[in-house]
């Protein structure tokens, strides 16, 4: 890049940003830009390529505070950036560079003046702006290649997704999976769940000039289970009860998610949807997660058919109770 770039090249119009943006809305401008231009992603599209090199030349600039003050001085001495000639003057439709800078270095200056300018070589452009701005000089000129032009480009985030096991899911384990032709592993910790995402650093597409490669970001879905389902560290499991056993109470057996069973208390006069609770017997302990707890939901089942015994004990128990109405507070609450 020599210093012509900077008059001609409006490198705020290139990444779309006002002269007053701020660093940050700068580099936002810059990262969303070279991801829709990155020859990743315009494979034989020599415009993306040279649209994502334009992309590049200006946030290496305008990132660089001294940089950028520096251009933006130039281009304030140039009115905005006209087109420049390096020979001594003729009808051009503009000034000169002579013209422009003549009198800044005590030459004749004007059109057909003695003082010449060059754009390459020894004392040419660069080496006369560089004193100028304090030595500071342009990316590619006689003051030396700045970092960041044609530097390092973080390499682009990818997706994928993946459907587990319930077992794996609330166990943890590893899984594969195959991304842009690539395979790897995913370690899936304990008690993943659907809509979960797994970050994998530095498994995204390669970075360019050295730069970082992107992250891959797997979205989890878990194959349901008939039985149990995952609440964040805790496993759930309904269990169907009698009306007895809910009326009077009772102690029943609840399955694991281990293959084990335990005995569970159900208190006298539980309702259907009355929660217990099982503790440690939920995922699986894991790094510094302890393990959770099984939560166990009862549910009372009527039968859909009655014995004539069952049935006369059904009516007498309605006969005892009579003038129970359950949903006494229902309508009061409906109105209130």
């Amino acid at each position: 890049m020599s210093g012509q770039d900077w008059l001609e090249k409006d490198y705020y119009a290139t990444l779309g940003v006002s002269k007053d943006a701020d660093a940050s809305a700068i580099k936002k401008a810059y990262r969303k830009l070279a991801r829709t231009h990155h020859p990743d992603q315009n494979s034989g599209d020599p415009g993306a390529e040279a649209k994502f090199k334009d992309i590049g030349e200006a946030y290496a600039v305008l990132s660089d505070p001294e940089q950028r003050k520096q251009y933006d001085s130039l281009r304030a001495m140039a009115g905005g950036g006209p087109r420049f000639t390096a020979g001594a003057g003729g009808p051009t439709g503009g000034a000169s560079f002579e013209d422009l800078f003549g009198g800044a270095f005590g030459g004749g200056g004007g059109r057909g003046g003695s003082t010449r300018f060059s754009t390459g070589g020894a004392g040419g452009f660069e080496d006369i702006l560089s004193g100028m701005f304090g030595g500071g000089g342009f990316p590619g000129g006689a003051g030396g290649r700045r970092a960041g032009f044609g530097g390092p480009e973080p390499g682009a985030d990818l997706t994928a997704s993946l459907t587990l096991p319930f077992r794996i899911a609330v166990a943890g384990g590893e899984m594969p999976v195959t991304v842009e032709g690539r395979s790897m592993t995913v370690r899936i910790p304990a008690g993943v769940h659907t809509g979960q995402k797994i970050k994998l650093r530095g498994k995204g597409r390669p970075g360019s000039g050295g730069g970082a490669p992107g992250d891959l970001v797997v979205a989890i879905t878990v194959t349901p289970h008939p039985v149990f389902a995952i609440d964040g560290r805790n496993l759930t499991v309904t269990v169907p009860v009698t009306f007895a056993e809910a009326a009077l109470g009772a102690t029943v057996k609840v399955p694991t998610f281990d293959g084990d069973t335990v005995r569970v208390k159900v208190p006298a006069g539980s309702p259907s949807g009355k929660r217990l609770r099982v503790r440690g017997r939920g995922v699986p302990a894991s790094g510094k997660n302890a393990a959770g707890d099984l939560i166990v939901t009862i549910q009372v089942v009527v039968p859909d058919r009655l014995t004539d015994e069952a049935r006369s004990a059904v009516e007498a128990f309605a006969a005892a109770t009579d003038g129970a109405d359950p949903r006494a507070g229902l309508f009061h609450a409906a109105t209130a």
